[in-house]
C-alpha cells in the first residue's frame, strides 16, 4: 500500500545542545523500517521527473521500489550505475533543489526523501562484507586526472570501470578534495569518503598525492613525458575571496577554506593536533552559503561562545540547503541578517578586537534577479569579536592555466570547456568547480561523468 502521508518520514538525529559541542555526524540516518516507511511514499510515476533533477541520472523510482521490497542489494546496484559516490551524495546532495524539487508528490505536501533513501542504501552496503571488486580488463590507454574531488573521483571511476589505467594527482597529502578539506565530519565523516575512495582504487585507480600539479609536473609533462594520452582537470576552486576591507590581514582574520582544512584535514580541534587553529570566543562568519554554514558550526565546536553569521541580504535570500540554517540556529548561531562588514579593528597586537558594522536594505534586482544591498545611511555600529572567517565564495587557482600552453579561461579564471568538458587545449578536458567556480557536489560528478565519455570518445577515435 502507498504511504500517503503528505510529510517524510522523520530522521533521527543528535540533540542540538549535545552535538554543538561535538564532531559526531548530525543526521542519524533511517533505520530500515523507516526507509521502507518512506519509499512507500513513491508512486513511481511513469515519466519520472526526480530523474531529470539528477545531475547524474540516477534511476530513482527503480532505486526506491527495490527498498520498498526490502531488496537494498539490488537498490544499491540501480544507484552505483549511475554515481560513485552515493554515501556521499546522500549526504550533501542539494535534493531540494534538484531530484526532490521535481517530485510529484512536492505538489501537495514534501517530496519523497530521495537523499535520505540513497543515504540509507549506501550506508547498508558498506555496512556488509566488502565483496571483491573485480577489475576491467585493461583497455592499453591511460588517462591523468587531477584533483581527487567529486568531479575527479567520478572521472576516474568511469574510466576505470573501461579499462583505462588511470593515475589520479591529488595536491593534498590525503585524496577526497573538498570532501575532506571543506565539509565537516559532522555533516560528511571521513571514513565514508575514504571508503569510496578504496572502491576506486579497487577497481585499479592509481592516486599518488602531494602532487601540484603545474610545480611538480606540468599537463605538458604528464602527456609529452609520462604518456597519458588524456587529462581530467577536476582541481576545484581552492583560491579564496576576501572583501578588501581595512583590517583583513589583522590576526584572528581566515578565509573560510583555511579555517575549513585546518579543522577538517587537519584536525586543529583536537588537543595533540599539529596544525593549530585559534581557539575564539566571539566568530563573525561573513557569508550566507553552505561553506559560512560549515564554519560557524566548526566554529561553535572548537569552543566558540557566539557566533554570528553575518549576511549583506535577508533570510530568504540565503543560498545554504534548506536544512543547514534551522541545524545552525538550533545548535546556536547567531544571523545578522541585513549586514555588512565595513571595517576590521585590531588591538594593540594586531589581533581582531571588533568587527564595523552598516545596515542594508534590499534595492533593484541586479544582472542575475537577486534585489541588490544597498547601505543604509548612518546605520554604522560595532560588533566585538576576536576572531573573523570570510565565507564570500572562491575562485580556481590559476596555476594550472599559467603553466598550461593553450589552455583558455575566463576572465575570472574558470576554464572554458565545450558541452562535452573538452578545453581549448587538445586532448585536455575540464569538469566541476575549476569550470564553473565553486558549485555542488553532484553538478561536479556529473560533469566528471560527462568528461569521461568524452574522453572515451577521443581516445577511441585516435586509436582507429
Amino acid at each position: 500500500m502507498p504511504n500517503m502521508s503528505l510529510k517524510k518520514t522523520g530522521m533521527p538525529s543528535q540533540d542540538p545542545k549535545v552535538r554543538a559541542h561535538n564532531f559526531l555526524e548530525v543526521s542519524q540516518g533511517y533505520t530500515a523500517e523507516m526507509a521502507q516507511e518512506e519509499a512507500a511514499r513513491c508512486l513511481n510515476c511513469k515519466h519520472r521527473p526526480c530523474v531529470n533533477g539528477c545531475p547524474v541520472q540516477i534511476q530513482i523510482p527503480d532505486f526506491i521500489a527495490q527498498v520498498v521490497k526490502g531488496d537494498y542489494a539490488a537498490a544499491y546496484d540501480i544507484i552505483s550505475q549511475s554515481s560513485n559516490l552515493p554515501a556521499v551524495c546522500g549526504r550533501v546532495c542539494p535534493q531540494e533543489n534538484q531530484c526532490e524539487k521535481n517530485c510529484v508528490r512536492a505538489i501537495k505536501g514534501e517530496p519523497v526523501g530521495i537523499g535520505r533513501l540513497e543515504r540509507f542504501v549506501a550506508d547498508w552496503h558498506n555496512a556488509q562484507p566488502a565483496a571483491a571488486i573485480k577489475k576491467p580488463a585493461p583497455n592499453g590507454h591511460k588517462v591523468a586526472v587531477i584533483g581527487s574531488g567529486p568531479s575527479g573521483l567520478t572521472c576516474a571511476g568511469d574510466l576505470a570501470k573501461k579499462g583505462y589505467d588511470v593515475t589520479v594527482f591529488e595536491a593534498l597529502h590525503l585524496a577526497g578534495g573538498v570532501l575532506v578539506y571543506g565539509i565537516p565530519e559532522f555533516r560528511l565523516p571521513k571514513d565514508i569518503v575514504q571508503k569510496e575512495v578504496d572502491n576506486l582504487t579497487a577497481l585499479g585507480v592509481k592516486i599518488e598525492t602531494n602532487m601540484v600539479i603545474g610545480k611538480v609536473l606540468s599537463i605538458d609533462e604528464l602527456m609529452n613525458e609520462y604518456g597519458f594520452e588524456a587529462v581530467f582537470i577536476g582541481s576545484g576552486a581552492g583560491l579564496p575571496r576576501f572583501m578588501n576591507i581595512p583590517g583583513e590581514n589583522l590576526c584572528g582574520v581566515y578565509s573560510a577554506n583555511e579555517f575549513l582544512t585546518r579543522t577538517n584535514l587537519m584536525k586543529a580541534y583536537k588537543h595533540n593536533a599539529l596544525t593549530p587553529i585559534m581557539h575564539a570566543k566571539k566568530v563573525v562568519v561573513v557569508g550566507g552559503g553552505n561553506v559560512a554554514m560549515d564554519a560557524a558550526r566548526s566554529a561553535l565546536r572548537i569552543g566558540a561562545e557566539k557566533v554570528y553569521i553575518m549576511y549583506r541580504r535577508s533570510e530568504e535570500e540565503l543560498p545554504a540547503r534548506r536544512e543547514e540554517v534551522p541545524h545552525a540556529k538550533e545548535e546556536g548561531v547567531e544571523f545578522m541578517m541585513l549586514t555588512n562588514p565595513v571595517e576590521i579593528i585590531g588591538n594593540d597586537e594586531d589581533f581582531v578586537k571588533a568587527v564595523k558594522c552598516q545596515k542594508m536594505t534590499l534595492g533593484e534586482p541586479d544582472a542575475g534577479g537577486r534585489r541588490r544591498p544597498v547601505a543604509v545611511p548612518d546605520s554604522e555600529f560595532v560588533l566585538d569579536a576576536d576572531c573573523v572567517i570570510m565565507a564570500i565564495g572562491t575562485s580556481p587557482n590559476p596555476l594550472i592555466k599559467s603553466t598550461t600552453k593553450g589552455l583558455e579561461t575566463q576572465k575570472w579564471g574558470g576554464i572554458i570547456v565545450d558541452e562535452n568538458g573538452k578545453t581549448t587545449r587538445e586532448g585536455v578536458f575540464a569538469g566541476g568547480d575549476a569550470v564553473t567556480g565553486a558549485a555542488t557536489v553532484i553538478l561536479a560528478m556529473g560533469e566528471g561523468k560527462t568528461a569521461a565519455k568524452a574522453i572515451d570518445e577521443y581516445i577511441q577515435k585516435r586509436a582507429l
